[in-house]
């Protein structure tokens, strides 16, 4: 445990510097995997794909699952990027499958984190603009305004479930939106990042 600059109590791995290492991490690891996929073929041969997928056995799917929920609670990557991830390397029933679950629990873990810490987690993690953007939300109706952002990807939907922890909203009311709201947004990301870098991946060469 340590202090901020106000001499409040926060996690000790939740930092700025955690955030822009894991960041740039998720990215150069991101970009690795492409090329790889891109070299052997991964992205225009089910077969290719399916025998890299099965080559980590029964860990692929609750490796994942564990690196969505981890990228929730301290972005690694886009969120968009985990869900074409997810779907290229597992399917689509499969990748969402991985995808819902892992999202699902990091979402709940960053909910109870901020309710435990409090506003001093999300200083040290988002930039003023974005809380003072949305921290008017909190005044009035937040569950209906935090429902239909999560409902309709329109929103920064990792900072919403921080921010939901430093309300008055319910463990509960969370749950309840985070499972029920989050299957659309997944699959409309899933589906159409899938058929646009599919449709990119066929133009490049071989």
């Amino acid at each position: 445990m340590r202090r901020d600059r106000k001499g409040r109590e926060v996690p000790a791995f939740l930092s700025k510097t955690t955030v822009h290492l894991t960041t740039a991490l998720g990215l150069f690891f991101c970009g690795l995997f492409v090329w790889y996929g891109l070299r052997h073929g991964l992205f225009t041969s089910q077969e290719a794909l399916r025998t890299f997928v099965e080559g980590f056995g029964i860990w692929g799917g609750a490796a994942f699952v564990l690196f969505q929920a981890v990228q929730v609670v301290v972005p690694i990557l886009p969120g968009d990027l985990g869900c074409l991830a997810g779907v290229l390397l597992f399917g689509p029933w499969w990748g969402f499958a991985w995808n819902y679950t892992g999202i699902c629990l990091g979402s709940l873990a960053a909910f109870l984190l901020a309710r435990c810490y409090g506003r001093p987690v999300l200083d040290l993690l988002f930039r003023r603009e974005t809380i003072e953007k949305y921290e008017l939300w909190t005044e009035r109706h937040f569950a209906r305004w935090f429902a239909a952002a999560i409902f309709f990807p329109v929103a920064p939907d990792d900072f919403l479930c921080w921010l939901a922890g430093t309300t008055r909203m319910t463990l509960k009311q969370f749950s309840a939106i985070i499972l029920l709201g989050k299957p659309a947004s997944i699959a409309l990301y899933s589906l159409g990042l899938t058929v646009a870098f599919r449709r990119l991946a066929s133009l490049l060469p071989a």
